[in-house]
């Protein structure tokens, strides 16, 4: 169920009113639907394909993809209307603008599987004439999909630069760089992550994501896998040496709502993940 504009327009008033700020995540799964709800006539992709080799629901028209791109810009202006601070689309982990970005679920013939990066410039470019040109503009993504843990969209540095610069151009403010685990080097012969290469080719700020301050990766995680507290100690240096510039943090703060305290205080008592905790966020 879609939550009402009053009632989201409540849950701004009430981050703002402490002090906060936030952010809505825009997402369109595509064909990456729940596996318990999936519905072949709903479901829709670049090329009716759930990952290579595995047909689930529709291939889009141009009319789909056209419609998707207004969906994404009326809901960012949505949002900016009712007080949000910044937008952030989802563009990782296999759901549809990565869809669209990944060879092994868009495999079209027209100049939306040509140009496999177009459909994030569309949406990037439309949600920026959406909101104007000083409201934040944060996109996430990822090399790898929920659909294939070891793809890489971007072989090499300079393949990530020809991804990212572009995408830069249309708008994007801050890219948030998913990983499994933040502290594997995204390329052989440098130590930066993914957020820290593309800091470095597009000079923009990032955000660093993935299993911080937990020994496990979240996929894992969500499939029942415990995971214990870890020091963070060599993430904060890398924060302050600039390699990026924020840090996400989700299963560390779902189970442990003190984290943010408890590391700027220099505590170890730290709370483990466990998959039950999120029973009690229904």
């Amino acid at each position: 169920m879609r939550p009402s504009p009053v009632s989201t327009a409540r849950v701004v008033e009430a981050v703002h009113a402490k002090g906060g700020k936030i952010a809505p995540q825009l997402w369109h799964v595509g064909s990456a639907i729940n596996p318990a709800n999936r519905d072949d006539a709903n479901a829709e992709s670049p090329s009716g394909l759930y990952k290579p080799g595995r047909d689930w629901g529709h291939e889009m028209s141009v009319a789909d993809i056209e419609g998707a791109i207004a969906a994404f810009a009326d809901a960012a202006a949505s949002a900016k209307r009712i007080g949000m601070d910044a937008i952030e689309l989802h563009g990782a982990h296999g759901y549809l603008i990565d869809q669209f970005q990944w060879s092994g679920t868009n495999q079209r013939s027209d100049v939306w599987g040509q140009d496999r990066s177009r459909f994030a410039r569309e949406v990037v470019a439309a949600v920026r004439a959406a909101i104007g040109p000083d409201f934040p503009l944060i996109l996430r993504l990822s090399q790898w999909k929920q659909q294939d843990y070891e793809t890489k969209l971007a072989a090499s540095p300079d393949a990530l630069a020809d991804w990212l610069n572009p995408l830069a151009e249309a708008g994007v403010d801050i890219f948030h760089c998913s990983q499994r685990r933040f502290w594997e080097p995204e390329f052989e012969g440098s130590p930066l992550n993914f957020a820290g290469w593309a800091k470095k080719l597009t000079g923009k700020p990032t955000i660093t994501v993935g299993s911080v301050g937990l020994s496990g990766e979240f996929i894992a995680g969500f499939a029942g896998e415990a995971s214990q507290p870890t020091p963070i100690d060599g993430l904060v240096d890398r924060l302050a040496t600039g390699e990026f510039d924020l840090v996400g943090v989700g299963r560390a703060l779902i189970v442990d709502p003190d984290w943010a305290v408890k590391v700027r205080e220099g505590r170890s008592d730290f709370t483990p993940y466990d998959r039950k905790v999120l029973a009690t966020l229904y």
